[in-house]
């Protein structure tokens, strides 16, 4: 694999996981902390059949694209064996320690067989409240024709938990069997609390109790045999964008088809090859779609374990966010970003001052207008809220609303349609283009005119996943900022042509060119004897026409640092095309989500940040910003959160030239040291100490001279 030009973006993507799962695997850490990564690879696999399975098996009359070795068959076959070695790694530590720990520690799972004093309890709550509560359907016979089922087969949604039952009638000589399916809806709650002596908590799976006493829904049959099962189909669809009158209607669409599309996959537990082989032909899965577990289904929906109360000690030391000492008091959010740019490090430092400019800028009587764009947001979000309450005030609330976030789709329409009913104008985005950028502008009249405050940022406007993604959040009021800012959201709501930006640099219009001019001018440099050097965190790097700007960058002698948190088809370290890359991941508690670019420039250092990672999907069909870093103070900023990252030597990997991932480990004398619990402490030190705001920074109709 070492004369490739790049790796196979699937199977890196699997390589990622399998970084996050050795996080779970570590027996150093807290079992609710373990348990907690392995519920996140689990999540991480069920998109991946669904997005890149699902795209893979839909190419696989494809030719392979040049430079690249496999076809979609060879790939799909081989990410079926690397995705099962790593289900059955992750369900071993699951039964053999992390589940035994937990117990050990006072929060244990009960499985089947139940105590007889378990049983006298359990069993009567399931004929109570969870026989009449779910529903049996009739799935037909095994040896029943797919083609004469509507759709190849009846009920059957994505995601969704079932039971499966192969009957069989009592005293009936026809030896023929049935098959019966029974949903286990996602409203009920899975964990069943059986109580336990002080200091302990025993608790049942709603899973188990339907194994154990489902057969009190087939009255007259006996049940031979019994599973439970997941099928994950293609949810990989786009919206007819043509039709503008009805968009979201046309959305709609989209949730619903994607309930009933093509299976990619089959999750179950053992136990009958009957019930797996009849549902796999139904479904027009083959042998290698179907992944037998020992273990709970749906890891995912048990995260919430993490967060039972009462059993600190089995988890991580809770996490709590710093306030950022600019916002401290009662100083206004307008007089602090008046006083010069200031950066937000999530989740190091708290998300509040986020809720604070929408929240000020609601109920200021100066402000005049809001306008923000929304990707993904917490299900009761403090943004949206102080939306609505803006425009329930009276002032222009603008918010582009960008309904295809996949998997966020039903809850951005339902809170968008609460701003419309508040009065605010909302955009559904632009046809064929998804908006990612974060981008927030509030026009505040002021002594001097007015003003123009922006905010913008590598994470969205989520107070939820702000506590766990590590993000960025500028907020300034350059008035160059401010011009762009205003012709982004006129370009996104009307007619506009011509790109007028100064700072922000935007995709699709420019943002992938803008990238290889600025590698390529490393190389120009270093080729005329001035040390060239490059540095980038990004969570994907997919794109070949960035990768084929670094080679050259690499060829020309540049020095070039790659952090890379999940998928990179870049291949590092080979002699003549690409030795001076070095590409690591840090996999931590935070999920690194944060965009930083580092360019040397001959010495004129230029940072910036992103909402974009180097894939064709952010810079050829989405709406991204990359946002040039000025304030000296914040560059340094950048700069220490850059080192840190690359000195980390216990939670970061190396990608090896033959696409191998080497976990660091500190050498000789050198320190354990650990990127993200260093930011912590820096975050908190920081708060402790008064805030030097730079007091020489005003608002100017002109820039300062030299910035």
């Amino acid at each position: 694999m070492s004369g490739q030009r790049r790796f196979n973006r699937e199977l890196s993507w699997i390589h990622y996981n399998n970084r996050i799962l050795e996080e779970g695997l570590r027996r150093d850490l807290p079992p609710l902390e373990r348990f907690r990564f392995l519920s996140i690879v689990s999540s991480n696999c069920d998109e991946f059949f669904m997005i890149r399975i699902a795209a893979l098996k839909r190419a696989r009359t494809l030719e392979p694209p040049e430079g690249m070795a496999y076809t979609a068959e060879e790939i799909l076959d081989t990410a079926a064996g690397m995705t099962r070695s790593m289900l059955t790694r992750l369900y071993g530590c699951l039964e053999a320690e992390i589940f035994p720990a937990l117990a050990a520690g006072g929060l244990e799972l009960r499985r089947p067989p139940f105590t007889a004093e378990e049983s006298s309890y359990l069993k009567p709550l399931f004929m109570r409240e969870i026989l009449s509560t779910l529903t049996p359907l009739r799935f037909g016979t095994p040896e029943e024709d797919p083609v004469s089922t509507e759709a190849g087969e009846p009920g059957i949604a994505n995601g969704i938990l079932y039971g499966a039952f192969l009957l069989k009638k009592i005293e009936d000589p026809d030896p023929g069997l049935c098959i019966s399916i029974v949903e286990i809806p996602p409203i009920l709650d899975r964990f069943i609390r059986i109580g336990g002596p002080p200091g302990r908590l025993h608790w049942a799976l709603l899973d188990d109790l339907l194994m154990l006493w489902g057969d009190a829904f087939f009255s007259g049959y006996e049940v031979r045999e019994r599973i439970l099962f997941r099928v994950h189909r293609d949810a990989d669809f786009s919206v007819d964008e043509r039709r503008d009158e009805d968009f979201v209607e046309a959305m709609e669409e989209v949730l619903v088809n994607r309930r009933r599309s093509p299976a990619v996959r089959m999750i179950h537990s053992p136990g009958s090859r009957i019930i797996t082989t009849t549902l796999a032909r139904r479904l027009g899965l083959e042998d290698r779609d179907l992944f037998s577990v020992e273990g709970p289904l749906n890891l995912g929906s048990l995260g919430s374990l993490s967060l039972t109360p009462g059993f600190d000690k089995l988890k991580c030391k809770p996490h709590k966010p710093c306030p950022h000492p600019a916002f401290s008091g009662d100083v206004s959010v307008w007089e602090v970003i008046r006083k010069g740019d200031v950066l937000l490090t999530l989740p190091y430092q708290s998300f509040d001052p986020v809720v604070r400019f929408f929240q000020e800028a609601a109920s200021d009587s100066l402000v005049i207008s809001i306008k923000a764009t929304l990707y993904r947001t917490s299900g009761n979000s403090p943004v949206v809220r102080a939306l609505e309450q803006a425009a329930l005030q009276g002032k222009h609330v603008t918010a582009v609303v960008e309904l295809k976030a996949r998997f966020d789709e039903e809850q951005n329409i339902s809170w968008a349609n609460r701003l419309e009913k508040a009065g605010v104008i909302v955009i559904y985005g632009l046809a064929r283009l998804k908006i990612h950028a974060k981008i927030s502008q509030v026009i505040r009249r002021e002594i001097d005119g007015l003003v123009r405050y922006i905010h913008l940022s590598t994470g969205n406007y989520n107070d939820k996943t702000a506590r766990f993604y590590s993000d960025l959040s500028l907020f300034t009021c350059r008035e160059d900022f401010g011009n762009d800012a205003t012709f982004f959201f006129n370009m996104l709501s009307g007619y506009s042509v011509l790109d007028s930006m100064r700072r922000l640099v935007m995709a699709p219009r420019r943002l992938k060119q803008r990238f290889i001019e600025l590698i390529d001018r490393e190389t120009k440099r270093a080729s005329q004897g001035s040390p060239g050097r490059i540095i980038a965190k990004m969570n994907a790097l997919v794109d070949d026409d960035v990768a084929a700007a670094l080679y050259r960058a690499s060829q020309g002698g540049v020095k070039i640092n790659l952090n890379v948190r999940g998928i990179c088809t870049l291949v590092p370290g080979v002699p003549g095309l690409s030795e001076t890359i070095r590409v690591i991941s840090i996999v931590d508690r935070f999920l690194e989500h944060s965009r930083i670019f580092y360019f040397n420039n001959g010495g004129a250092e230029e940072f910036y940040i992103s909402s974009a990672d180097w894939m064709p999907r952010n810079l050829e069909r989405r709406v991204e910003l990359l946002i040039p870093i000025l304030d000296g103070e914040v560059q340094e900023e950048l700069r220490i959160i850059l080192d840190a990252y690359f000195t980390d030597n216990t939670q970061a990997w190396v990608l090896g030239e033959n696409g191998a991932w080497t976990r660091r480990s500190p050498q000789g004398d050198e320190k354990p040291f650990r990127a993200q619990e260093y930011l912590q402490n820096r975050a908190e030190k920081a708060a402790e100490q008064p805030w030097k705001a730079r007091q020489d920074f005003i608002i100017r109709r002109s820039l300062p001279p030299g910035t």
